[in-house]
């Protein structure tokens, strides 16, 4: 059995033992909810509802109609909606999700996300503790990872859901479908388009087998948006490739061209064939203006001054936890001046062409998604309602925009028979807002009241905000610093003998040095990756090197006993107490005073890289 296939059967094992387990558990239900007598604006495109009814039963839409049609449940709670516009949630189609996004986006009316494919393990706990109510966050829909020619570290070590994955081969690329899939993937995601095209198709093929989604970032040259649509792609994020197809002059195979500078020669001809051909496949385009097209929308300024507001009336208990790197990092963006020029002015014409480009391709009847391709160094929330801005200014309409933020962003994960619109049947994730959007995109923004799952959000934000799971869009590996372990390793084991007692790791079997002067620990992989809060008493394996007969092992900063298989691998076990607490909890090794002098100078502090248990919700 091949070390791929090893890995994918440990992790299959993983999952059975504790991803099953975790499937998320609705939670209990005391009242039904009825939205009474707003103006129903349900995501289909049809004609507003006035005096509209929408009753709410556990976490689904029971019933919609009118006021003075049928009886409202027993008990039920009565949201006066009267004067004001009810529509479904809305979906942020495009995030590098980041922990403290979760209740800024619920603040912002926004009930889903579409991650980028950067979750990773805990992509799968995240997701369950938000759909037990446990984290208060928009439903995530994740990639768990992706396929792609860029892979994240590049060690070796790193674990198959590591984001990203490149397959090195047909069959491979199979595997890596299956093992996001069995991750907990909601969607497969192809990062690029340079992969061989036999890669592609088996891709492809795997997903479709699983009922899986697919996105593409289509830049070509092997693999562009015609392939992609060829091969039943849902979503173009960032309108990947569009640009090279329907130039006057598309650059080489090779040749990386700007954006812009390919849309400033649109041919009207090609782009009107490539809209026909991507309308008539069924792809969905997201053209994350406000993060590709930097200083170019009109109401650049205006973001600008959004995000600084933003920032300077923020609820204290707001800013009690978002870190304030990111919030300078949001506003440094709108710190740079324009540019001028004739290059300026000719990319500018291509943004003008994009936004016709995608004004045609939704009169055309193709769904356009808003998403903000959100991540550390956006204003999330906002950054949302910023792209429907761009979107206005290219002519689409609010109720396009509507759609393609509800509806269509749904469908496009084919999840439309339970989200995306307010109809019987449906999961309730239900937004209100005070004032009409189809007069003004932006009265989406006078927020009055949020349902999500069911349940009415409490508005507002809290000091103590913690998600458990603080997922970060630049990974959130099992076992970190692996590129530090990689460089490590050549020295602790480097030249004839090496420097830890002359020799490599121990055997099985043979005891376990005891030097005088310890060398720096290490740690390579955990398994498993993953428990549920409230198991028994577990055992954990970690392997590295430079383990000796007085290391020590902590888990949460506690001391915790352990087994030496070998200088390369402990086990650990874990009590039950130490597992009632769902999180991402560290482990480390400590080897003990004193340290080698210049190993320890050099590389360390006698404690090993963290190595991470997740320690997932348990269902109620």
């Amino acid at each position: 059995m091949s070390d791929f296939h090893s890995r994918l059967l440990r992790l299959a094992i993983v999952l059975l033992c504790g991803l099953s387990a975790v499937g998320p558990a609705a939670p209990a239900y005391a009242q039904a909810l009825v939205i009474e007598g707003g103006t129903l604006i349900d995501g289909n495109g049809g004609a507003p509802i006035p005096d509209a009814v929408v009753v709410i039963e556990g976490n689904q839409i029971s019933r919609v109609g009118r006021v003075g049609q049928g009886r409202y449940p027993r008990n039920a709670v009565v949201i006066d909606a009267r004067g004001k516009f009810v529509l479904p949630g809305l979906w942020d189609a495009m995030v590098s999700y980041q922990w403290f996004y979760g209740e800024i986006m619920l603040n912002h009316g926004i009930t889903s996300t579409i991650d980028v494919g950067l979750a990773g393990e805990v992509g799968a706990a995240f997701r369950s503790g938000v759909l037990m109510g446990k984290i208060r966050a928009p439903r995530p829909f994740t990639g768990i990872s992706r396929l792609t020619t860029e892979p994240a570290g590049g060690t070796g070590l790193e674990t198959i859901l590591t984001p990203g994955r490149t397959p090195t081969s047909e069959e491979n690329t199979r595997e890596l479908v299956r093992a996001f899939v069995a991750g907990g993937a909601d969607i497969i995601m192809f990062q690029d388009g340079t992969l061989p095209i036999e890669y592609y198709r088996a891709g492809f093929d795997e997903a479709r087998r699983l009922d899986m989604p697919v996105s593409t970032r289509a830049y070509g040259p092997v693999f562009g948006p015609r392939e992609a649509a060829d091969f039943g792609s849902n979503m173009l994020p960032h309108s990947a490739g569009i640009g090279r197809l329907i130039t006057r002059n598309p650059p080489g195979a090779n040749e990386r061209a700007n954006e812009a500078d390919l849309f400033a020669d649109m041919d009207d001809a090609k782009a009107r064939e490539l809209i026909d051909y991507l309308v008539s496949h069924r792809v969905a385009l997201d053209p994350t203006y406000r993060n590709s097209w930097l200083r170019m929308p009109r109401d650049w300024e205006r973001f600008g001054e959004d995000a600084r507001n933003f920032f300077d009336s923020a609820d204290p208990n707001l800013m009690a936890y978002f870190p304030r790197e990111r919030m300078e990092a949001a506003l440094e963006q709108f710190r740079a001046p324009r540019p001028t020029g004739q290059g300026w002015e000719r990319r500018m014409r291509g943004f003008r062409n994009s936004l016709r480009f995608h004004k045609m391709f939704v009169d055309a009847g193709g769904h356009l998604i808003p998403g903000s391709d959100s991540n550390p160094v956006k204003t999330p929330g906002i950054n949302l309602f910023h792209e429907m801005m761009v979107f206005v200014e290219a002519g689409v309409t609010p109720m396009q925009i509507i759609q393609g933020a509800t509806k269509w962003s749904a469908e496009l994960l084919d999840k439309g028979d339970e989200l995306g619109t307010v109809e019987a049947g449906k999961t309730a994730d239900i937004i209100i807002v005070n004032r009409d959007p189809l007069q003004n995109i932006e009265n989406l923004r006078d927020l009055d009241a949020v349902i999500f799952d069911g349940r009415q959000v409490e508005l507002g934000y809290t000091a103590g905000y913690n998600p458990v799971f603080k997922v970060e869009s630049e990974l959130n590996p099992p076992v970190s610093r692996l590129l530090w372990v990689n460089a490590f390793r050549p020295v602790a084991f480097g030249g004839s003998g090496g420097r830890f007692n002359g020799r490599p790791p121990v055997g099985p079997g043979e005891a376990l040095p005891n030097p005088v002067e310890s060398p720096q620990p290490a740690l390579e992989t955990i398994s498993p990756v993953q428990v549920v809060a409230g198991s028994p008493t577990a055992t954990v394996t970690l392997t590295g090197f430079n383990f000796v007969r007085r290391s020590q092992v902590l888990f949460k900063g506690i001391p915790v006993p352990h087994e030496a298989v070998s200088g390369a691998e402990l086990r650990v076990t874990i009590d039950s107490s130490l597992l009632q607490e769902a999180g991402l909890h560290e482990l480390v090794v400590r080897n003990p005073w004193p340290l080698h002098p210049e190993i320890g100078k050099e590389w360390g502090d006698g404690t090993s890289n963290p190595a991470y248990l997740i320690v997932s919700f348990a269902p109620e």
